[in-house]
């Protein structure tokens, strides 16, 4: 089910064919030299949320048919839940799990190695959430969620419960979430550094990146600015480049200069993460496609 895409990809008046063909301010310096996009399948019909696992398995979601899919180091497609709860936003546990924004119920769901599903949570204050989106677990477990609000087709209500649209905290075994972040419009994106000392976090509402530090309690704070973009989903590799996606991949260094750029054939690009066997490879989903890229980094989520 592995297919390989080579194309000719126009980004304003030059032609994105491979790292080692187009000029230094289109392909970003992480690209690995002559790489090219590579298509594994266009057989969805909205994918989201990659998470990698231990070993550099990819997984992803397709949003519309309920279903999480596996891509694994061996190029092979599978799926891996048929009842995804309408996953969204993902990413692993260090005990395996795959935490997942399950927003059919406005959850956050655990799902165990052999798909066994734990709601962590369901409500906060009593009242629904507006559908968790996105989620970045830190080194110490705490988990960090996002909580837009979007109209789903599949819902039977027709406005939010909750007022805010925050970005919450769940702590190591506790049952109730709190507020992280409060001061922001629309939050969706989300991912942190691997030392959890830094949380940026996408406002697509605003069109701005934020970073946030993380405070003892898990709060963050200190919110600063680092790009106006209008971003969905956010990578992070280990030189503290953040990839945002949206209108293909734009590339950010870490004190938020822009470095390249990636473009992709459905023009949005959902989100993206790192993995495979070293961790090297960029993988983006994109509407109905999923697409991979060799980079010179390793991620740094």
């Amino acid at each position: 089910m592995r297919l390989k895409f080579y194309s000719t990809l126009l980004f304003g008046t030059c032609c994105y064919i491979s790292a080692g063909a187009a000029t230094q301010d289109t392909i970003p310096p992480t690209v690995a030299e002559n790489a090219r996009l590579e298509l594994v399948s266009k057989q969805f019909d909205f994918t989201e949320g990659p998470a990698a696992d231990k070993k550099g398995n990819i997984y992803f979601t397709d949003q519309p048919n309920n279903k999480i899919w596996k891509y694994d180091t061996q190029g092979k497609l599978s799926v891996f839940s048929d009842k995804a709860g309408r996953a969204n936003g993902m990413y692993f546990d260090r005990k395996g799990n795959l935490v997942v924004c399950a927003d059919e119920k406005y959850e956050l769901w655990s799902i165990s190695p052999r798909g066994k599903v734990k709601v962590l949570l369901n409500n906060f204050g009593g009242h629904q959430f507006n559908g968790p989106n996105d989620v970045w677990i830190a080194p110490g477990g705490g988990m960090y969620f996002t909580d837009p609000y979007y109209q789903r087709d599949y819902w039977e209500r027709k406005q939010p419960d909750l007022k805010e649209e925050n970005v919450y905290y769940l702590a190591p075994g506790a049952k109730e979430a709190v507020v992280a972040a409060s001061d922001i419009k629309k939050p969706n994106g989300i991912i942190g550094t691997p030392d959890g000392k830094l949380v940026y976090v996408a406002d697509i509402g605003a069109g701005k990146i934020y970073r946030y530090n993380v405070n003892a309690n898990g709060s963050l704070s200190d919110r600063h600015l680092m790009a106006e973009k209008s971003t969905d989903g956010l990578a992070l590799d280990e030189q503290g480049n953040l990839y945002l996606c949206g209108n293909g991949v734009t590339v950010i260094n870490k004190d938020g200069q822009k470095i390249g750029q990636i473009a992709v054939p459905e023009g949005w690009t959902a989100n993206a993460c790192f993995g495979g066997k070293n961790n090297d490879i960029l993988f983006i989903t994109a509407g109905k496609g999923i697409y991979t890229l060799q980079m010179k980094v390793k991620g740094g989520e």
